[in-house]
């Protein structure tokens, strides 16, 4: 068992030798790395040897210091991951680790931004809520409660603002950076916060996933504005018209009936994914394959 799901693998298995090339996922907010693991076997099966760190303060077991707090600390917890499998003789000895990839989704995808060059600031996000919290509450508040339309609304604003404005008036540009990653892909990232200059020219091959109703990151201030920042030199791995916030998670998380965890990270009515998500993440083990280069003839793992 690990959290809610009960995985099978083959612990302290033989290591078989892949296409030479590791992929880091870092999970959102709150989260656990278990929550890719379907991704992470599909992965697998093209070759890939696979790291998922649980991020510090910011899973589910200790939930303590989510947003900036963690966002800092984020990319040096990837490039530690990488450390951890560079340490390993096994493993190092059939990877190529001055050719790795990353990807993450949510708080995980603002960490894949940093690790292509995205700067960010704490005041940037605090002016973002500022500006939007209205249209975009749950990106500045979490999953702390919602937005109802009743007449508790402009209280709630009222006081996430002042939380926000008191917390997070620091305009030290953050940022991160590993030399050995080549490839990033961002699935429906927290983006609002980043300076678009900085991600004009990224510094590594740069995917994004966009699912259009998404309502815990509305894509027109994360996903849509780094698209219109980063094009040409990035590009859409895959855009999910029905897919919400959390249409990448495979296995979906048990989620509280009731709860604003469901009403965020719940499919939409018309969201297909039983057929969407296989197909997802075989496009996302393609970007990868094409992005860092097909380094041996191995087959795969059976499936």
């Amino acid at each position: 068992m690990q959290g809610p799901f009960r995985l099978s693998w083959a612990a302290n298995g033989h290591v078989l030798k892949g296409n030479g090339h590791l992929i880091v996922i870092s999970h959102g907010s709150g989260g656990s790395p278990w929550v890719h693991v379907d991704l992470a076997r599909v992965l697998v099966q093209r070759g890939f040897t696979v790291a998922m760190p649980q991020h510090e303060g910011d899973n589910y077991l200790d939930p303590s210091e989510p947003g900036p707090a963690s966002w800092i600390k984020r990319p040096i917890e990837v490039s530690r991951s990488i450390d951890a499998v560079a340490g390993s003789k096994p493993l190092a000895a059939t990877l190529r680790l001055d050719s790795v990839g990353m990807l993450g989704g949510s708080a995980g995808g603002h960490t894949a931004l940093s690790l292509a060059g995205g700067k960010w600031s704490k005041a940037r996000f605090r002016n973002h809520c500022e500006e939007h919290i209205r249209d975009d509450f749950s990106s500045c508040v979490g999953f702390f409660t919602l937005l109802k339309g009743n007449w508790l609304d402009g209280p709630k604003i009222w006081l996430a603002k002042s939380v926000i404005a008191a917390r997070f008036s620091d305009d030290t540009v953050q940022g991160g950076f590993d030399p050995r990653i080549r490839s990033v892909l961002a699935m429906v990232p927290f983006g609002a916060d980043f300076d678009p200059e900085s991600l004009k020219q990224p510094t590594t091959a740069l995917g994004l996933v966009i699912a259009e109703k998404d309502i815990n990151q509305v894509p027109r201030f994360h996903a849509e504005a780094i698209l219109a920042a980063c094009e040409p030199r990035c590009e859409v791995v895959m855009r999910l018209p029905e897919g919400g916030h959390g249409a990448m998670l495979s296995p979906m998380p048990p989620l509280e009936a009731g709860s604003v965890a469901q009403r965020l990270l719940s499919d939409p009515p018309d969201f297909d994914r039983g057929r969407v998500v296989p197909t997802l993440n075989s496009r996302i083990a393609d970007f990868f394959l094409r992005t860092l280069g097909r380094e041996s003839s191995h087959p795969g793992i059976p499936r």
